[in-house]
């Protein structure tokens, strides 16, 4: 048994839910990916009617009939041994007679190992089924190593993928009640590459020691003898004569990464060998395209590789580096270095210089360097290598591999240098991946090490110090650190007291320049003068801009955003994005997705907020940045609680707060948290909303993250006035009117003035809220526009000045339909009518009812989406989808997805003509 998610159970039952009307659906996958798993859920689950469940039986398989014959006597049918051309009527009829009374649902594992009379009955049985829409489902399980048999080939597919790292991750903890260590989980979840019976069987060989981190795991974690074990007999069928192909397949892909390797280089090298000869056609296991050749499942190239004796390795990999056009090349070299036994200095050097000479994909620079640093002789030179491969796995997304170099790095005595280049990394995979108090600490070292040998790196440390303390929401740490930067460094800083002075002097390195301007701009920005750090933060933004490089690009987008300039933070942002693209660094795309969705929502256009965190959470989960992740799910939830969708904005929500308590991610649970109380204050909710703000804006150790509470305060004085506790805001008010002055936020002038207006006794709140309306005119956004108008227009209504009020109420209304903020839209309605005035229709018809991620979710559907693929295009749960999808099914009262495709059709129409 190989373990089974939730998330998979809830695929089965979607599924079942498909299939008791009729259908058919062959599931296949690689092997160990949980195939006999799916179906058994499958029988369990089904409880419409009667389950024919069996499995094949290789030893029976050559007598003909001998599976049909299986299936009938499992559904208490006595068999008879029809012509093989009646095999498949009889079939049917055995279906159309059990499905007579209440739905049926057959399920057959293993089904490519039937004997070929039963394959062709099951086959005609299958399209009678999906020709006639008897009430009979057919799940079948079929291997995926090999090619579908042609009898399985014109029938619906369904291939079962690699967990994902979630699911993963709570397979391990439900079979050792949480006992694992999380480092040590993270390096099984990357070993198995989502692959469930190959993570349980690698759980199931450690010591409870290695497990909870105490000993080191076994090298490498999944061994010759755990692979044969999952793979089982797939190889079995391949002549011993092909084995060199096989190898020489499996060494190919093992060393550039790639799912595929050159058709031609791999039958040259294995043809070298004399085991292949031109006119045989690839083992089954094989599949070649566009003159490339692969495994159809890479689980069975690293069977047999791992499989293969040590020196028909070395030979094979030889023999791929002669076929090879450039023999200095990296991936000649990289061959060479696996037809080697022990440290070679010459090799090492050569590979060292091929990777750093050329642009190639970080995943292949990260092999190569850690290759180059197993090779080496001089402790310094391997630490320097294996850091630098570490920098290479991060930028491909790998941080748990980045970890285990960094520890190699400080395994042998090493010079102070060498060992804070490595700490620098280490904290920069910690704060992206790990508690960041661990980061801080990190940084600090790394700092104290490199101060005398390489100051460039050390302001850099400094930064990472300060960056990982501001995520934490320690504003004391960070200006701790910020400080220590003049006797960490040596270098004479600029100070906030007087004055933030000009750049940096014209002989000092421009990155360096750059580090130190960004200190002192965010020290200026913690102490609150931001007239000081306008020049520094200023120059940063301007630098970064000025290139083409992602981490000057992103310290631009950082520094745009301490300026309040939310267009330079997008440009940045944008920018960075695309160059990570370019570059194939992985992992730098979600801080740019990150950056993006921030600015975006400080301006107001929270759907594109929503558009770029939704991105950045996919990319964030693919590359092991969870922490990243965290900042994104509480930016989903704070765009969600525009819109009123309060099931996406508890997940998401809950989900920011999960890694946030784990990793000490002050700022994001405080985003969290902000989230949930506006999705409180558009529900009519102001109560709840002002317990859940109160803490995060008043003064006291609950108080939120030094960076965010104070965007928070426009909320909580709403909630607080509307929930008749007035005499709690004044004080926060205050606050914030210092927060408004700064000109670090341009929607802060104009909410500070509707906050007066707000606890304005007299009809002083008339100007107020008109001075407000003005300078939301110098911003862009709806949303903040609109709330000013409601509030505005409620305080007109209870004064009886109903003509102004239903202006006001109008334009609020237009406003947060706009920006899709449906509950607040249905505030002000209700505002109108009890004013007197109906409003008028949106002109969306029947789809207007629903809400915005209501109607994505139903366009999705509509194009054809499941509601798998509908959770993954927007990074929510599929239990998310199924709750929304059946509000939009009661909402406009249809029944079925063909109806609702034909009501979405109609209303685009509609709308299409207006």
């Amino acid at each position: 048994m190989t373990g089974q998610t939730t998330s998979r159970r809830q695929a089965a039952a979607r599924l079942l839910d498909e299939l008791r009307t009729g259908g058919v659906r062959v599931v296949t996958g690689e092997p160990g990916c949980g195939r006999t798993q799916f179906l058994d859920d499958a029988a369990r689950s089904f409880r419409a009617g009667p389950v024919w469940h069996v499995r094949a039986e290789p030893a029976r398989s050559a007598q003909p009939l001998s599976g049909l014959h299986t299936l009938l006597r499992a559904a208490g049918v006595t068999p008879h041994t029809p012509g093989p051309g009646a095999a498949g009527e009889a079939l049917a009829d055995a279906l159309r007679t059990a499905a007579a009374a209440s739905p049926l649902l057959v399920c057959v594992d293993d089904a490519h190992l039937w004997d070929a009379a039963s394959r062709a009955a099951l086959a005609h049985a299958a399209t009678w089924v999906r020709s006639t829409g008897v009430r009979a489902g057919l799940l079948l399980t079929v291997a995926g190593h090999r090619p579908v048999d042609p009898e399985w080939a014109a029938l619906p597919l369904l291939r079962l993928g690699p967990l994902a790292p979630a699911d993963a991750a709570r397979l391990v903890d439900d079979v050792t009640g949480g006992a694992v260590d999380p480092q040590v989980r993270e390096e099984l979840l990357t070993e198995a590459d989502g692959n469930p019976a190959l993570l349980l069987a690698m759980v199931q060989r450690l010591s409870p020691a290695q497990l909870g981190g105490r000993r080191a795991l076994p090298r490498p974690p999944a061994d010759a003898e755990v692979l044969a074990d999952v793979v089982g007999g797939c190889l079995d069928a391949v002549p011993s004569e092909r084995a060199g192909l096989l190898l020489a397949a499996a060494a190919a892909v093992r060393v550039t990464g790639e799912p595929d390797a050159d058709a031609e280089l791999v039958l040259r090298a294995a043809g070298e060998s004399g085991e292949v000869t031109g006119g045989e056609p690839l083992p089954e296991v094989l599949v070649m395209a566009e003159g490339r050749i692969r495994f159809r499942s890479a689980l069975l190239g690293r069977a047999v590789y791992a499989g293969a004796p040590p020196e028909r390795r070395r030979a094979v990999h030889r023999a791929l580096a002669d076929c090879l056009a450039d023999p200095d090349g990296v991936v000649a070299l990289l061959h060479r270095s696996w037809s080697v036994t022990g440290r070679a200095p010459a090799l090492a050097d050569g590979l060292a210089r091929a990777a750093a000479a050329c642009a190639f994909p970080p995943a292949l620079c990260h092999r190569a360097l850690a290759r180059a640093a197993e090779l080496t002789t001089d402790d310094t030179r391997r630490a320097h290598r294996y850091t630098a491969a570490a920098q290479h796995a991060v930028l491909a997304g790998h941080p748990a591999e980045a970890r285990r170099l960094l520890d190699a790095a400080r395994s042998g005595p090493v010079p102070a240098a060498a060992r804070g280049a490595a700490e620098l990394l280490r904290g920069a995979v910690l704060l992206a991946d790990g508690p960041v108090d661990d980061a801080h600490e990190s940084f600090l070292l790394a700092a104290a090490l490199l101060a005398t040998a390489r100051g460039e790196d050390a302001d850099a440390a400094v930064l990472g110090a300060a960056d990982a303390a501001w995520a934490a929401g320690d504003s004391t740490a960070c200006l701790r650190a910020l400080a220590a930067t003049d006797s960490v460094t040596g270098t004479a800083g600029t100070g906030v007291t007087g004055g933030a002075g000009g750049p940096t002097g014209a002989g000092t390195p421009p990155r360096t320049a750059v580090l130190r301007d960004h200190r002192d701009g965010m020290r200026a920005v913690l102490l609150g003068r931001f007239d000081l750090a306008a020049a520094p933060l200023r120059r940063v933004v301007e630098h970064g801009l000025r290139g083409d490089e992602p981490e000057p690009l992103l310290r631009s987008a950082a520094a745009a955003l301490m300026l309040g300039d939310v267009a330079a933070a997008r440009r940045a942002g944008a920018r960075a994005l695309a160059t990570a693209r370019t570059r194939g660094a992985a992992a730098l795309e979600p801080r740019a997705l990150e950056y993006l969705a921030y600015a975006e929502l400080r301006a107001g256009h929270h759907q594109l907020a929503r558009t770029h965190a939704e991105e950045g959470l996919r990319t964030a989960r693919h590359t092991g940045r969870r922490n990243t992740a965290a900042h994104l799910h509480a930016v989903l939830a704070l765009a969600a609680s525009i819109e009123g969708e309060k099931e996406v904005v508890a997940e998401h929500g809950a989900a920011a707060l999960r890694t946030a308590r784990r990793h000490g991610l002050v700022q994001a649970a405080t985003l969290a948290h902000w989230a949930t109380a506006r999705a409180d204050l558009g529900a009519g909710r102001p109560r709840e909303a002002a317990d859940r703000l109160g803490p995060l804006v008043r003064p006291g150790a609950r108080r939120g993250h030094f960076a965010v509470w104070m965007l928070a305060v426009p909320c909580f004085v709403e909630a607080a006035v509307l929930a008749g506790r007035p005499e709690h805001a004044p004080a926060v008010v205050e606050d914030f009117a210092l927060w408004a002055a700064c000109g670090a936020d341009p929607q802060a002038p104009a909410q500070l003035l509707r906050c007066r207006a707000l606890l304005s006794p007299t009809d002083a709140a008339d100007e107020l809220y008109l001075r407000a309306l003005d300078r939301h005119e110098e911003t862009s956004g709806d949303f903040e526009r609109a709330r000013t108008e409601l509030l505005y227009g409620k305080w007109l209504r209870r004064r009886r000045r109903l003509r102004e009020a239903r202006a006001r109420l109008g334009e609020a209304l237009m406003g947060f339909e706009r920006c899709g903020a449906q509950l607040w839209a249905q505030q002000a309605a209700a505002e109108l009518r009890a004013g007197g005035a109906a409003p008028a229709d949106s002109g969306g018809g029947e789809l207007s009812r629903l809400t915005p991620q209501q109607l994505r979710i139903a366009r999705r559907v509509a194009e054809g989406a499941t509601n798998r693929e509908v959770a993954l295009s927007l990074s929510v749960s599929t239990r998310t989808v199924d709750y929304h999808l059946r509000n939009v099914f009661a909402i406009l009262g249809v029944r079925s997805r063909v109806e609702l495709v034909r009501l979405v059709e109609q209303a685009e129409k509609t709308t299409a003509h207006l």
